[in-house]
């Protein structure tokens, strides 16, 4: 809204909708609508709905149930009872699920009605998921991002002629306590071949060639990074990841060959796309300075959702540190004062920019085995964890370990553990974070739930499991519910070598989860669009 207001927009888009003419808003645009939002305090909104956008809220009511925030994932849109002519003519339907992703939200009342096409819970919060009424049509979901569901709901808008008008519309309550799906991601670790191609690889202990006897050979192929991409959306992944593992290694900008995969990419898939690897500050050969924003910028304007980060953020949180001990402020980054943040790293600089949902933090941890009588350090007391040793000639046996962080891809461990590092990120303004197990990586023995649960017991956001799954199996002991409260463990998984070579499929895996009772998105099928 402050852009809006401090570009001048305000009055020529109330004049707009006035005049009756068709208007669509997504995400912020339906926002935009209401009377103003905690987002951006003191700034008028467009105030054609009269209601007020709030943040959600950490907990229930009743204090007992957990949920991340931003929300982000696949939801349920609950249709007004009865038939419903805009309903239908825009293409909402009840059993579709839709992508959310997004902190702020407004709470349905039936004050509302009047205004509301449809309705989503998340947690114990019920608010305005679609709005509507005569010219005005806005979701709080990305249709751009929502697959085939979401393609027929711009299908439908496209489709009209004449504004429709609101009629008396009742909703019936949603459950007591709501959850997205569990998300399955998809990643491709792209790099050039010896040929200079683009191609899909997977590494074996990050080696990413063939072996011929005691040398590497070509780097191992596992398909064109678009194509491979356009089945697994057509399989029914809810999200696609790229990782970019040798570009933008002296000049970002210059990576013309990525850029366009992520532009065609975007033309074809509809799902968010994450894209990782250079997203830093550098210098270009010609010696001009440019920061993370600016090759995020690049990555958006191709067509990413979302931007991974990964050995920067551990030198953004080692600074952070450094800072907090300068103001006497304790070693929890996660609670570092305003004092200790200065909006210099592409963190920060990207979430203000873009929003805490368009940042992921990938974190490389592995573990570092505490023998008994050995002190742990102090420092990483809270990283304890206590279990079976996994370490050749000792399997089984009991052991205890805490997580120490790596970069460059594992091969480098620096003296800050994972809960330091996931509070830190957070602090700074992450929305999700990627955690991959150094120490399961290629293993398919399963993801380390006791890696996964510590940092989701330690941060209020996303949280995406990655390294080790090798059978449907494993995403289901990752997604159960690890309480009482039947809240979700994690939000989502990601998976590579499995999907590539085919040993597993996605819809074997949301099989899997669906009989054990967990909530996923049964997609409609759709054909890969061949470019």
């Amino acid at each position: 809204m402050n852009a809006l207001a401090q570009e001048g927009y305000l009055e020529p888009l109330r004049a707009y909708i006035a005049s009756g003419r068709p208007y669509m808003g997504i995400c912020v645009g339906m926002q935009a609508l209401f009377e103003g939002s905690d987002e951006s305090p003191g700034v008028a909104g467009l105030g054609i709905v009269p209601a007020r956008v709030e943040r959600f809220a950490q907990y229930d009511a009743t204090h007992t149930h957990k949920k991340a925030v931003p929300h982000i994932g696949w939801s349920l849109v609950q249709a007004p009872e009865g038939e419903d002519a805009a309903a239908r003519a825009f293409g909402l339907k009840k059993d579709e699920w839709y992508y959310f992703v997004h902190s702020y939200r407004v709470a349905y009342t039936p004050e509302l009605a009047p205004w509301t096409l449809g309705t989503t819970q998340y947690g114990d919060e019920s608010y305005v998921s679609v709005v509507q009424h005569n010219n005005v049509f806005a979701t709080q979901f990305h249709p751009e991002k929502s697959g085939a569901a979401g393609l027929a709901v711009l299908d439908g808008w496209l489709r009209q002629t004449e504004p429709l008008a609101s009629v008396p519309r009742t909703f019936v309550p949603h459950s007591a306590y709501a959850l997205p799906t569990r998300r399955i991601v998809a990643c491709l670790d792209v790099r050039s071949n010896d040929q200079g191609d683009l191609v899909v690889t997977k590494g074996e202990s990050y080696d990413v060639r063939e072996r011929s006897g005691d040398t590497g050979g070509e780097v191992r192929n596992m398909g064109k990074p678009v194509e491979l991409a356009q089945r697994y959306y057509a399989e029914g992944a809810d999200e696609v990841a790229f990782l970019n593992i040798t570009s933008f290694r002296n000049w970002a900008l210059g990576d013309q060959p990525m850029l366009a995969l992520l532009r065609v990419a975007a033309a074809t898939i509809f799902v968010p796309l994450t894209i990782g690897g250079g997203i830093r500050d550098f210098t270009d050969p010609d010696g001009t300075f440019h920061p993370a924003l600016d090759v995020a910028h690049a990555y958006f304007r191709a067509g990413a959702d979302k931007v991974s980060i990964g050995s920067e953020a551990v030198s953004a949180v080692e600074r952070l540190l450094e800072r907090c001990a300068a103001l006497g402020a304790g070693a929890d980054p996660g609670a570092a004062p305003d004092a200790a943040l200065t909006n210099d790293t592409g963190i920060e600089q990207i979430s203000h920019m873009y929003g805490s949902q368009a940042v992921v933090v990938s974190i490389d941890p592995k573990r570092v085995y505490v023998d008994e009588g050995d002190q742990v350090p102090a420092a990483h007391a809270a990283s304890l964890v206590r279990g079976p040793d996994e370490r050749a000639g000792r399997v089984g046996q009991p052991a205890q370990w805490w997580y120490a962080c790596t970069i460059k891809g594992g091969r480098e461990t620096r003296d800050i553990d994972v809960v330091q590092l996931a509070r830190g990120v957070e602090r700074l303004g992450a929305g999700e974070l990627l955690i991959n197990s150094i120490d399961r990586d290629g293993s398919n023995a399963g993801f380390d739930t006791q890696l996964i649960d510590l940092v989701r017991g330690a941060v209020a956001i996303s949280v995406i499991a990655s390294s080790g799954a090798g059978n449907p199996g494993h995403f289901a002991e990752v997604f159960a519910p690890r309480d009482a409260t039947g809240g979700a463990s994690i939000e989502a998984a990601l998976a590579a070598g499995i999907f590539h070579r085919r040993e597993v499929s996605i819809g074997e895996v949301k099989e899997a989860l669906a009989q054990h009772g967990l909530p996923v998105r049964q997609s409609t099928a759709v054909e890969p669009v061949r470019t």
